[in-house]
């Protein structure tokens, strides 16, 4: 039967479901509860004159699409007390997700943002793809289905409300969450949400909001959670009082992924001040006790001796070897003029602030677990399977968590818990030391990129990337998404990790014929999908051979750009950078301006910065750290179709600057003897306060779409582009290798045994 069959035979004119007319449902439950209709995915464009794949599907229309046949699943619920609460199947991990969801609610059901609770659901394997945060996608496959169920249960208060005031639906108004009739008569909706319960779940038509009436939407406001956050109130896996769940941490190997050969001093451990238990594990060996320091004290005092490694040995210069092996070829020399870049760039911390952590309550019927978890239901089913328990018997609940950048996608803390927990036999609350998730967490994998861009005169005639990377572990949940649309998807017979390149990497410029390949090898270390992938590297690599050509033309590199952009929303967010930046203007020798471009997921950005290279800057002193050269100033303009936030919005603009700076000027990771030597934040340099640039202008553009993109990645790899760009001007030299400051170890590296350095003194010796 065809939709359109099936529509008809529920008595649903699929005539009538249009632009901003939908179906939903209302459903069986004793308060109102409301859900959007399972519809189907727009067909993808065949008319687009351009070859570009992502112009027809990218990575984020795929994951919209495997999320869509389960937003029925989640539901708007309207309280007595007047609250509309919303369990949000993604993971809040910083980005606001919470505060955008509660807008889009409030904005349909016209109740104030502040009665709307949206809290994170529990694993919940009915949902499939639908519970998967990643590639900033939550707002762009949540938007609709979010604002339908919504509009479901203002239709219904609307319907009880005709009937307690005695009033057609027509003369009433709902707004504040009050329902007001004709007569100056009012209910509160909190006293209609029994009346407007279903006694059976049936299907309605709704019209949502046209655009012109948002008052909520597209409007800058607070985060909702922002008051708890400042107070120490809000709730991460680390605050949660589960009974009887002590601290517990585990001493680790000197070496990634290294294994226990023997532990020389058990029980001794086993009866140091406050220490419960000591276990080894197949990642090392667990200690818990009654707080964490006494865990610190237990995992430096283990003798442990430890089997080799999966990178024993390696080196930045042996991996480096491995990856131009395994690097594709770029083709025979063109005939016409070329410019070529080579770039490396070096491994990356994929730690977020708040460190890897879990609790887990395993018994021999049942397990629970806490964690942040942006793959909750891979979790699940893995802890499962590992448990050898059935699926309804395992319970993972999604915690909001500290930062993640795609950290948060894998649940290493998670599994580990369960296995500590199962084999002690008593509930623990896991955190991992920031020495171990520098050391032995996630990293953004060493890669290296070539470009070619062939031109005859003024003519761009081809571009040609080859990108060669460690292994990205797809792991996670989205491999899985690819398996099940891979008959769909206009890529061929790839696999995930070529799908996944190939579905987020965009050629906005006119560059007539161009090709873009991902080769990848060496799955030693432990990888990740760290914010925006592969697009900081490709687009930095990309945007310098491009500054290059406009250079050997004797062009502008402003100019150039917007000359050769695709489309004019790509075009509006350049100029309007170049504008505010004051691209052009004289500066001084050895500073300079950088300006770049990047889109994705139907948004498009911008980045335009000044950089400091003169020598006193360069060269100025930073106790234990990296100066190098300063961004001094950084404009970003973005067009994200529609901002549900734009306060939002311009956070998340401000992190990706941040990020960009970091990634093209100090940070890094050091890979000696088959280890990182960073050990924490202290030696990984992350953007400091010393390289962050004293003028930062945000720009939202006005809607274009009306609908919104990609936000949260967006901004990042403009950002490294710019900077690398501006580097290169003021120093005359293009930059090949990121970091610029790799080459700089600018710390003593603590040692791997044991794993876990002495803490730290007060700083206060440090004072001036």
């Amino acid at each position: 039967m065809t939709g359109t069959d099936h529509a008809a035979e529920r008595g649903v004119d699929p005539r009538t479901v249009g632009r901003r007319r939908f179906l939903g449902y209302v459903l069986a439950a004793p308060t109102l509860m409301a859900a959007a209709e399972l519809v189907t995915a727009p067909d993808a464009r065949a008319d687009i004159p351009s070859p570009e794949i992502t112009e027809l599907i990218d990575l984020n229309d795929v994951m919209t699409a495997a999320a869509l046949p389960t937003s029925g699943l989640i539901t708007v619920e309207v309280h007595h007390d007047g609250t509309v609460s919303f369990a949000l199947p993604r993971a809040e991990v910083g980005q606001g997700i919470t505060t955008s969801t509660a807008m889009l609610i409030a904005e349909e059901l016209d109740v104030p943002l502040e009665r709307v609770r949206v809290t994170l659901a529990d694993a919940r394997p009915e949902l499939l793809f639908n519970q998967l945060t990643g590639a900033s996608n939550t707002t762009i496959s949540t938007y609709t289905p979010v604002r339908v169920a919504a509009a479901v249960a203002r239709g219904r208060l609307l319907e009880a409300a005709a009937v307690r005031l005695g009033a057609s639906v027509g003369e009433l108004t709902l707004k504040a969450g009050v329902v007001t009739g004709p007569a100056g008569r009012s209910v509160g909706i909190g006293e209609l949400s029994a009346k407007a319960a279903g006694a059976r779940t049936q299907q309605v038509a709704v019209d949502l909001k046209p655009r012109e009436q948002f008052t909520v939407i597209g409007k800058p406001h607070g985060r909702v959670d922002a008051l708890a956050a400042v107070t120490g109130r809000k709730q991460f896996a680390m605050d949660l009082a589960v009974p009887d769940a002590e601290p517990t941490m585990v001493c680790r190997p000197p070496t990634i992924n290294g294994t226990v050969g023997s532990v020389a001093n058990i029980a001794e451990v086993r009866g140091m001040s406050g220490v419960t238990d000591v276990v080894t594990i197949s990642t090392g060996v667990a200690v818990r006790a009654k707080t964490f320091g006494q865990c610190i004290d237990g995992v430096r005092a283990l003798r442990v001796s430890w089997e080799p490694g999966s990178a024993e040995g390696a080196s930045d210069e042996t991996v480096l070897k491995r990856l131009r092996a395994a690097e594709l070829p770029l083709g025979l020399p063109p005939l016409t003029s070329s410019v070529e870049g080579d770039f490396t760039f070096y491994f990356r911390s994929n730690s977020a602030l708040e460190t890897n952590c879990a609790v887990a309550d395993v018994r021999p019927d049942r397990a629970e677990i806490w964690s942040s978890l942006k793959a909750p239901i891979v979790a699940k089913e893995a802890i499962a399977a590992k448990l050898g328990l059935p699926l309804g018997a395992v319970t993972v609940h999604v915690t909001e968590g500290g930062g993640s950048f795609g950290r948060k996608l894998f649940f290493d803390a998670a599994l580990e818990a369960v296995e500590i927990s199962r084999k002690i036999g008593k509930p623990v609350k896991l955190m991992w030391h920031r020495a171990d998730d520098s050391r032995q967490g996630r990293v953004h994998p060493m890669a290296t990129s070539r470009v070619r861009i062939a031109h005859l005169g003024n003519t761009v005639l081809s571009y040609k990337q080859r990108h060669t990377s460690v292994s990205t572990d797809l792991s996670h949940g989205l491999g899985e998404i690819f398996t099940a649309l891979a008959a769909k998807l206009p890529v061929g017979d790839i696999g995930f990790s070529q799908t996944f390149f190939q579905l987020s990497q965009s050629m906005p410029y006119d560059f007539g014929a161009n090709s873009r390949l991902l080769s990848e090898t060496d799955k030693s270390f432990n990888t990740g999908s760290m914010r925006s992938v592969y697009s900081p590297d490709a687009t930095c690599a990309r945007e310098l051979v491009v500054d290059r050509l406009a250079t050997k033309l004797g062009k502008d590199p402003y100019r150039f750009r917007r000359d050769f952009l695709r489309d004019d929303r790509s075009r509006a967010v350049l100029e309007k950078v170049a504008e505010v930046g004051e691209w052009g203007r004289p500066m001084p020798a050895g500073t300079a301006q950088g300006i770049a471009f990047h889109s994705e997921y139907h948004a498009v950005s911008a980045v335009l910065v000044e950089i400091d290279c003169r020598p006193e800057t360069v060269d100025r002193p930073i106790r234990d750290g990296v100066a190098g050269p300063r961004v001094t100033r950084a404009v970003a303009a973005v067009d994200v179709g529609l901002a549900v936030n734009p306060r939002g919005l311009e956070a998340q603009m401000m992190g990706c600057v941040m990020d960009g700076i970091a990634m093209t000027l100090t940070s890094s990771l050091h890979l000696r003897d088959g280890h990182f030597l960073e050990a924490s934040w202290d030696n990984y340099f992350y953007t400091r306060q010393w390289n962050t640039p004293p003028r930062l202008d945000i720009i939202i553009m006005p809607t274009t779409t009306g609908k919104p993109g990609g936000a949260g990645e967006l901004g990042v790899a403009a950002s490294m582009a710019a900077v690398a760009c501006a580097y290169g001007r003021a120093t005359g030299t293009m930059p090949t290798s990121f970091p610029i400051n790799h080459g700089t170890l600018s710390f003593d590296p603590k040692p791997t045994v044991p794993p876990i350095p002495d803490s730290p003194t007060d700083g206060l010796d440090h004072v001036r």
